[in-house]
């Protein structure tokens, strides 16, 4: 069977989440887009086509002209590494890592993967290992484990490790089994309401709708950063006690506003019910569980603003052993067998093969942009039909989607850009950190142009309201 082209990867999108037609787009360009012997172009591309005809025909039906979307290949492909082409003040800034994060090899021969770019991650796998905080000390101390036993271990820690296993131990493995059987893109109808009429015709497409975003990292906030370019109102909402990634905020914070509340307080919880109460959209990105024990899980929140939509984004999925288990692109990756596929796509011996990282977080944005077209399919079919919506996606979904679209040959020899490469794609403003160069938004629409009307802030920068 032939792979699906593009095209037809996002008409299937399409299709899947319950919209009529076809999706207004057009995609230009051609694989191999990046060094992967994955479909990452592709992906990218249709995953960006699919939030962005979505747009163009939310913005249709409120009177506005009919457009459609454009999409290049290579620019999508590089916006899946938007936070690798950051300026600040004309200096290089790209997100970092932690010194001790990344793979090791374990007693067994098994190699995991540490993420620790949270300092209570850092300080947890430290505790358990019983060793300073070096990369040294770390591999000695990974000696005396067996893969499997430490990612179990790290686990039962509420830390964030993945052993390497291969596609097939993956497809054993009864969380492999678990997300095999989903969508990427699952979108469902939680509660009753009468149809909630789209805002009238603005200038923007997506002006006029609010949206709570209450995601940290990649995934979740590329999905709020997707909706504000074209217009909507994103409310950032975090806490001073969380810890945070701070080298992503220029990247992924530009056209948001951003709160901080705390849930542990009930005068926090009484602040984001009064932000709920009037939002169109609560997208969530935390592990399964952790916002609903505050009261706000999909059930609460369409019973308190019945017709709102929900979208939750997790690492693993909710079903499943794994269900409730912390986790991020890298750490998926690395269990999902990516890793291990990419390291023996490029010559290596299966089974001694050491990790091969793709050349992007490409599990956390392509979920970004599934996340927020969900979005704005709920959202569509909302006008029609009514009711509460809840949207969910997960990495190792987005992962097993991925796998399914088929490979490429030949593409390891294709240079990753550099910065200084990509001026036709760079957009440079203000911004809360120093003046900020950052690549512009992938899905352009002709009529009404993506721009962040809002420049990317420190976190808590703004009062818990709306505008």
């Amino acid at each position: 069977m032939a792979e699906p082209t593009p095209r037809e990867i996002l008409d299937a999108l399409w299709q899947g989440a319950g919209l009529a037609g076809a999706a207004p787009a057009r995609l230009t360009g051609a694989e191999p887009a990046l060094p992967s012997s994955f479909r990452i172009g592709a992906v990218a591309q249709a995953s960006i086509a699919a939030a962005t005809a979505a747009v163009a025909e939310l913005h249709r039906r409120r009177g506005g002209p009919a457009q459609q979307a454009e999409i290049d290949m290579r620019h999508a492909a590089l916006e899946f590494s938007s936070e690798r082409y950051l300026r600040l003040d004309g200096e290089a800034s790209p997100a970092r890592w932690d010194s001790v994060a990344g793979a090791y090899r374990c007693g067994d021969g098994r190699f995991v993967r540490l993420h620790t770019n949270f300092p209570h991650h850092r300080a947890g796998v430290l505790r358990l290992l019983g060793c300073d905080g070096t990369r040294e000390a770390v591999c000695a101390a990974l000696r005396d484990w067996e893969g499997f036993a430490f990612e179990q271990a790290a686990a039962e820690a509420g830390l964030c490790v993945a052993a390497m296993r291969s596609q097939a131990e993956w497809d054993a493995h009864p969380q492999g089994q678990a997300v095999a059987a989903l969508p990427p893109l699952r979108i469902e109808r939680i509660g009753e309401a009468p149809p909630t009429p789209l805002p009238p015709l603005a200038a923007r497409p997506l002006q006029g709708l609010r949206v709570l975003d209450l995601t940290r990292v990649i995934a979740g906030p590329v999905c709020g950063r997707t909706l504000a370019a074209h217009g909507a109102d994103v409310l950032h909402v975090s806490a001073a006690h969380l810890p945070s990634f701070d080298d992503l905020l220029p990247d992924t914070g530009r056209g948001k506003r951003s709160a901080a509340l705390d849930l542990r307080d009930e005068a926090g919880r009484a602040a984001l019910r009064g932000l709920a109460a009037e939002a169109d959209v609560f997208l969530q990105g935390y592990r399964p569980g952790a916002i609903a024990q505050h009261g706000f899980a999909p059930q609460d929140l369409a019973a308190l603003r019945p017709g709102i939509v929900c979208t939750s984004l997790s690492a693993y999925g909710e079903a499943g052993p794994w269900g409730g288990r912390r986790g991020f692109d890298s750490l998926v990756q690395t269990a999902s067998g990516f890793n291990h596929a990419e390291a023996v796509a490029a010559g290596a011996d299966p089974a001694e093969a050491a990790p091969r990282v793709l050349p992007c977080q490409a599990l956390d944005h392509a979920s970004g942009f599934l996340l927020a077209f969900g979005t704005l399919a709920a959202l569509l079919r909302r006008a029609e039909e009514g009711g509460s919506w809840l949207v969910r996606v997960s990495l190792a979904g987005t992962g097993h989607w991925l796998r399914r679209l088929g490979r490429v040959q030949g593409a390891f020899g294709l240079p990753v850009p550099e910065m200084a490469a990509l001026e036709d794609l760079l957009e440079e403003g203000p911004s809360g950190f120093g003046r900020l160069t950052a690549l512009r938004h992938a899905g352009h629409l002709p009529a009404t142009p993506p721009h962040w009307a809002l420049p990317a802030v420190p976190l808590g920068t703004h009062a818990a309201a709306w505008v």
